[in-house]
């Protein structure tokens, strides 16, 4: 929870109330930016600001290369001006942010950013240091089976980021060092862990909108609903969602388990309990937003994609209400 109270300064975007600032990390191809462009248009591009703190890589691609330095490594990463900038955007000022070209690996030039109502913040390094993690309201850490990982990162680097699937698997293995020292020890940081997965654990022909998704509920953060979406999700005699308690890290947590072939019924069923819980108007957010992602050229709609972000929504439309002087 961010250390800022609710009238430290007053921001000109957001009608004096602090932005709420959500944490969405994770590893390279892990969902967080199809996460984050769901909740932009979900609540509104006029009400939501979001950047990516991998923006703040200090050396470009081929500086990276001579220096044999990955861009997972906090050495190689303005981690002091990043903490400067969040704490800037949790009081609601601006910030003049560097920019990362990831097509071709260019430092570029700097962009200015003010922070609205809902500030995203997506990024491989966003809980790195407890000044960081302080600024965050919501914290969400991704974390995919590393085979769907892969994959996903195999299809992104080389239709968007100019390398061949062999230079994609070699970074993988040559960033797997950075990754188990810096960026999986976040998960300890989040509120809610988020783990989609194929069905059955099937990665060679799965389809992108059936992937079931399990939550990991911290109890750092209130979870309503949990009980009533275990119960009234039944649909004769099967349970699409399953609410469970675990232990994660020694800690006792809330599992919700979501079938990626979560019928029509239930989920609109999901919806309806989510949404009159939160006492909204229609008009307040973008409902047909929900579950939508961009696969190539098509859009198309997952279930569990859609419990996952209402959700979210639902943790940041509480945090926004206790924000409210």
């Amino acid at each position: 929870m961010t250390t800022a109270a609710a009238g430290d300064q007053k921001s000109p975007t957001t009608g004096g109330i602090r932005p709420i600032l959500l944490g969405i990390v994770g590893d390279s191809a892990t969902g967080k930016t199809t996460l984050t462009n769901g909740i932009v248009k979900i609540f509104g591009a006029d009400r939501v600001t979001s950047l990516c703190t991998d923006d703040y890589h200090r050396y470009d691609r081929e500086e990276r290369k001579k220096r044999d330095i990955t861009p997972l490594h906090p050495d190689c990463n303005y981690i002091d001006i990043m903490e400067q900038h969040l704490d800037h955007l949790v009081h609601g000022n601006p910030i003049l942010k560097p920019v990362y070209g990831h097509e071709h690996g260019t430092l570029d030039a700097p962009e200015l950013i003010e922070p609205r109502d809902i500030v995203v913040v997506e990024g491989l390094l966003g809980y790195h240091t407890k000044l960081m993690r302080d600024c965050f309201d919501v914290t969400v850490y991704l974390d995919p089976p590393e085979e769907l990982r892969r994959r996903w990162k195999i299809q992104r680097d080389t239709s968007k980021r100019n390398y061949t699937p062999e230079q994609v698997l070699a970074d993988l293995d040559r960033r797997e060092p950075d990754s188990e020292a810096f960026i999986r020890p976040q998960r300890e940081w989040a509120d809610i862990v988020v783990q989609f997965c194929p069905e059955n654990d099937s990665f060679d022909d799965f389809d992108s909108a059936k992937l079931n998704v399990r939550l990991v509920l911290r109890p750092t953060l209130a979870h309503p609903y949990l009980k009533e979406l275990d119960e009234r999700t039944q649909i004769d005699g099967l349970r699409p969602i399953q609410l469970s308690l675990e232990r994660d890290s020694d800690r006792p947590v809330d599992a919700l388990t979501v079938s990626g072939q979560l019928p029509t019924e239930a989920s609109a069923e999901v919806e309806r309990l989510i949404w009159d819980g939160m006492g909204l108007e229609d008009a307040e957010l973008d409902r047909n937003a929900i579950g939508v992602f961009q696969e190539g050229d098509e859009v198309r709609r997952s279930e569990s994609l859609a419990l996952t972000q209402l959700m979210l929504v639902a943790q940041l439309v509480s945090a926004r209400t206790d924000a409210a002087p």
